[in-house]
């Protein structure tokens, strides 16, 4: 039976960066003015989506060893699906909480903006 392999690396990134991440974000919004905390809302969904496309990339390379499912894989339908698949994988693993690179992101686009303000 096989699993889904980002199961045991979601609930680890989950576990241990979604904390960090609420901190974060709590820190960043506390007293600052509504438009400040639209530029919060876009940094978030802008380094989530970098790191989603980061992850889904990993998984790109992680999956090209993994062999075809012969009893019922294959063929045009596995070739065409699969970067989707791997796709949606990438935003899941974002979602709850991925590596920490999302993090890392929002700071430094946080700091470019207040450079600029």
């Amino acid at each position: 039976m096989l699993s889904d392999p980002t199961q045991g690396m979601a609930s680890q990134a989950l576990s241990s960066r979604t904390m960090a991440s609420q901190d974060l974000a709590a820190q960043t919004l506390s007293g600052q003015a509504s438009g400040a905390v639209v530029d919060m809302v876009a940094s978030k969904k802008a380094a989530q989506s970098f790191e989603a496309m980061f992850m889904s990339q990993m998984f790109g390379h992680m999956f090209e060893g993994v062999g075809k499912d012969t009893l019922f894989g294959g063929g045009a339908g596995e070739e065409m699906f699969r970067p989707m698949l791997l796709d949606e994988y990438g935003k899941l693993v974002a979602k709850k909480g991925g590596i920490g690179i999302a993090d890392s992101v929002m700071r430094t686009l946080i700091s470019q903006q207040e450079k600029t303000q």
